[in-house]
This record gives C-alpha cells, sequence and structure tokens, in this order.
C-alpha cells in the first residue's frame, strides 16, 4: 500500500526489483516490459525542473536520451529495407565513381548497378543488427563537462556531441562489423563485373574504392542521422520519454 505522506511511486523500490544503483539514481526492470529487458532509470531526488538538476543529473538524462535513441535507430535501420528504402539513409552508388556509374549504365549495366546498391544497403541493415552495443559502449564512455548546454541547445546537440566526440573510437570498432556483412551478402559478386565491365569501356581511369570504408562511413552515417531524429523525438514528444529520469530532465 502506498504510503500517504509520501505519494511517489518509486521512492521504496524493493531491493528485490533492482537491477543496479549509484548515488544519483538506480535502474528497476520494468514490470510491464515493451521490449526484452527494459529498465526504469530513476533519479533519487525530487525537482521541479531541469534549472534544478545537478550537471551529473543533466549528464545523466542526455545519456539515457541517446541509449534509448540508439536502441530505436538499431531496431529501425536493421530490418529489410531499414537503409534501402530510407531515402534519408540510402546508401547510394559511392560519388566519387559518378563516372563509372553514367558509363555502366549507358552501356546497358543499368541492372547491375541498381543490384549493386541494393547490396551495398543489405550490408548496412546487416551491420546495423549490431550497432547498438557499440553505440551504447561509446555513451557510457563519453565524457560530457556541461551537460546544461547541451540539453540547452539544438534538437540534436547530444547526438552531434556523440558523433563529434566518439566517431573515430566507433568507426574502429565498427569497420569489421560492416566488413563482416559485406561478406555476408558476398559484395565481390556484385561489384567485381562493374569494375570490369568499367574498364573494358575505352578512354577511363580505373575506379579503385575502398568499399568496406565506404559502406562503413555511410553507414555511422545513416545511423547518426536516426538518432538525432529520435533525439528530437524525445525532446519536443513527452510520450517518448520513456523512463522517470528523462521526464525528469526533458519534462513530464
Amino acid at each position: 500500500m502506498r504510503d500517504p505522506n509520501n505519494p511517489c511511486l518509486f521512492c521504496n523500490i524493493k531491493e528485490s526489483g533492482l537491477a543496479d544503483e549509484n548515488a544519483l539514481a538506480y535502474v528497476s526492470y520494468d514490470t510491464y516490459p515493451v521490449s526484452e529487458l527494459h529498465c526504469l532509470i530513476i533519479p533519487k531526488r525530487h525537482v521541479n525542473d531541469y534549472f534544478e538538476l545537478t550537471n551529473d543529473e543533466v549528464i545523466s538524462g542526455l545519456k539515457e536520451a541517446l541509449s534509448v535513441g540508439v536502441d530505436n535507430a538499431g531496431k529501425s535501420a536493421s530490418i529489410i529495407d531499414g537503409f534501402n528504402k530510407n531515402n534519408l539513409i540510402r546508401i547510394p552508388f559511392p560519388a566519387e565513381a559518378e563516372n563509372m556509374q553514367k558509363s555502366l549504365r549507358k552501356v546497358g549495366m543499368g541492372k547491375q548497378v541498381d543490384e549493386f546498391e541494393l547490396v551495398l544497403n543489405r550490408a548496412a541493415e546487416e551491420a546495423a543488427k549490431e550497432a547498438a552495443p557499440l553505440f551504447l559502449l561509446a555513451i557510457k564512455s563519453m565524457s560530457v563537462k556541461d551537460g546544461l548546454s547541451i540539453l540547452k541547445g539544438e534538437d540534436n546537440a547530444a547526438t552531434s556531441y556523440l558523433e563529434k566526440s566518439t566517431k573515430d573510437s566507433l568507426y574502429a570498432t565498427f569497420r569489421p562489423i560492416v566488413e563482416k556483412a559485406l561478406q555476408t551478402v558476398n559484395i565481390t559478386k556484385y561489384w567485381s563485373p562493374l569494375a570490369s565491365g568499367y574498364n573494358k569501356i575505352p578512354l577511363t581511369t580505373k575506379v579503385n574504392i575502398d568499399l568496406e570504408d565506404y559502406t562503413t562511413e555511410k553507414a555511422m552515417e545513416g545511423l547518426f542521422k536516426l538518432l538525432a531524429l529520435e533525439e528530437k523525438k524525445i525532446r519536443e514528444e513527452p510520450a517518448a520519454r520513456v523512463s522517470n529520469l528523462l521526464k525528469k530532465v526533458f519534462g513530464e
């Protein structure tokens, strides 16, 4: 029964329901989870608005928002056509090989070009299945000094900060996953005929594309774009604030 002198639902959580805790908040498994291992991150202090929040609480809220966003972005990008039919993140034929693409279409290899682009996006969708844990690790290790300035910044301020501060390390851990995905979709089968066909066209300059690098960069770019949209949603839509900490930092 709830204590009439303390109407807060979260002030007296039983230890058996705790997954983890620190000085600022505790983690509790949700009684009605919307997905596997769905947890609530609940602060240990009541405040009326974010001006009363400590910098550590704001940073925890920002990281929570990014974590929720990464989970949603990863799920969205990893389904069939998650990249291929989303014009915001679809991976096109490499720009540095634009002349190659145009020449191949002129000699009747347009279908092969389209097939290559499709498989390129299938590889990104496959890699996205394993992206969330890497992004979550980057979020956890991200160092933030002034959380309030990010909170009061642009709709994608937290995403931009994450991208700037962790992109190089994320690339290093994500590239092997992309390379594996490219092997899974057998990208060489689709690229080699294009390169061979193009090299047979008179007066053309051979193109040497690092497909692993290109796909990694574009897949990461797409995931960050989706994450930015998720952050914007959390900032603007109360229903997207799925934990007590998010409600505390971004408002009810």
